[in-house]
Parts: C-alpha cells; structure tokens; sequence
C-alpha cells in the first residue's frame, strides 16, 4: 500500500462535501414546526458550510436541461388553494452565474442551457433551505428535469455532478420517494398506506445494498412501485442523489416518516458531516 497514495484519498474524501436527497413533502412544511422540519434544522447544523447549493428540484420540469444563471433569483409559489402566510414568504438566496456556468462545464451531455430570467427557486426548493439555511445568505441554483428522458438518463447526468462536491457545492434532490396525491389524506398524520410502506422500504433496503440497477430500472415492476411512483417528477431527484454519491459514501438517513397517508418524507444523506 502506498502511504502517500491513501493519505491523499483520505484527504479527498474529508474536503467533499455530502449529497442529499430530501423528501420534501407539502409546502406547508415551509411555515410549520414538525418532527421533519426539526431534522432539517439539525441537519443544517450538522453540515459543513457549502459555498453554493445546486438544487434538483421535482417542481421544474423542462424540455432539455437548464440551469438558473440569474444573480438573484425570485421566490415562486407554484403551488394554489393554501394559506396566504405561505405565499408570504421571500427566500432572498443570491443565485451566482459563476457556479451555474461551473455546472455547465462539469455536464459535458447533455448540454446545460443557461435560464437568466423565467424560473427561480420553487418550493422544492425553499421550503426546505428555509429550515437548513434560514439567514439565506448561501447561493442557490436550481437544474431542471428533462421529464421525457428515463431513470437511467438522470442517474447518469447525476454522476457528472460529482467533482461539483469538491468544489464547495451541496448537491440537494427535493422530491419524494412515495408521492400519490390521488390517494391523499388531507389528515397529515394519517396512517401511511400499506403500499406506501412497502415501496419505502424496498427504496431503503436497495439504498443499503447500493442496488443501482434496480433503483434506476425496476421502481415500477410491482404494484406498491406504480402506486408510490404514478409519475416519476418527484423521484427522479433521488436518481441525481444517488450518480452524485460515491461509493465509498456513509449512508445516513436523516428522517423517516410519512405525510398524508401517500408521501414518504425520507430524507438522506451520503458522505460525512461534521
């Protein structure tokens, strides 16, 4: 073994910043104090300090991939029929072209297109950071989902974000693991679904086993997966999450829970805090 050669790695891997996928569930967790949101605060702390946050968010959906590129980029409330408190809230992050056009390098394909003015940070993004980072004084960028393309696509657009982590970014992907608001309770502590449940440990237990292929391909091969996954927009940032990890990364999950009856509020980490 070479002690220069693993010296180097182990100071690679302590400089890396982690990656996370948060279930970030309805926007009203924007303005309450729960059990997820308490975690979230926590998790804020626990984390080292990032220079941006590169947010894949389930609520930007676009033809092609883009970036936001603006330097200050507005709040959006892309959401209706809730309580005017919430549609209240401003999240001033700066944005910052510099590490937009940093992400546009590191994604040779496909290519990142610049967004200068039509989106911003929707909720899947601030109704999180908010709890995380509520002084907002950490750039924020948000990189939309090519919804025509499969799993696999996103996974592997994922894994070009890798070196973003030795550069000071957070990579965040906001969407949710079980997501079916066809089947909805309006009682938020309701009791989660037994397909729900089923589905949410099948994502955990192929997590622990960094079973790839099957997170990427097989999520729709049973009953409990085409209930939890209707549409894939909330899932699919599960799939940056996991190409942005190594696999050397600690796994942790930060929450586990359920909303509603049919959302998983899972969240999860890979790499280390501090």
């Amino acid at each position: 073994m070479n002690p220069t050669k693993t010296s180097r790695s182990n100071s690679h891997r302590s400089s890396r910043l982690p990656v996370l996928f948060i279930g970030h569930g309805s926007p009203m967790n924007a303005i309450q104090e729960n059990a997820f949101t308490r975690s979230l605060v926590n998790l804020g702390k626990t984390l080292p300090h990032p220079k941006a946050i590169l947010c894949i968010s389930a609520h930007w959906l676009t033809d092609g991939t883009w970036i936001t590129h603006m330097p200050n980029p507005k709040t959006i409330h892309d959401f209706g029929g809730f309580p005017k408190p919430l549609f209240d809230i401003q999240y001033p992050a700066p944005g910052s072209p510099e590490f937009a056009d940093l992400v546009g390098f590191e994604v040779k394909n496909p290519t990142v297109k610049n967004d200068d003015e039509t989106w911003g940070l929707d909720h899947g993004s601030w109704s999180v950071l908010r709890h995380m980072y509520p002084k907002a004084d950490v750039p924020v960028l948000q990189l939309s989902i090519d919804i025509q393309k499969p799993g696999e696509y996103h996974y592997q657009l994922g894994r070009h974000l890798q070196r973003l982590r030795e550069q000071g970014v957070l990579i965040v992907g906001s969407g949710n693991v079980v997501h079916n608001l066809r089947q909805i309770s309006w009682e938020p502590e309701s009791k989660p679904f037994d397909w729900s449940v089923e589905f949410d440990e099948w994502v955990r237990v192929k997590l622990e086993k960094r079973d790839l292929k099957a997170l990427c391909s097989d999520y729709l091969s049973s009953a409990a997966g085409r209930l939890s996954v209707p549409t894939p927009d909330h899932y699919y940032p599960l799939l940056y999450t996991l190409g942005a990890a190594d696999n050397d990364d600690e796994l942790s999950f930060d929450f586990e829970g359920f909303q509603n009856g049919s959302i998983s509020m899972r969240t999860l980490s890979f790499g280390s805090k501090l």
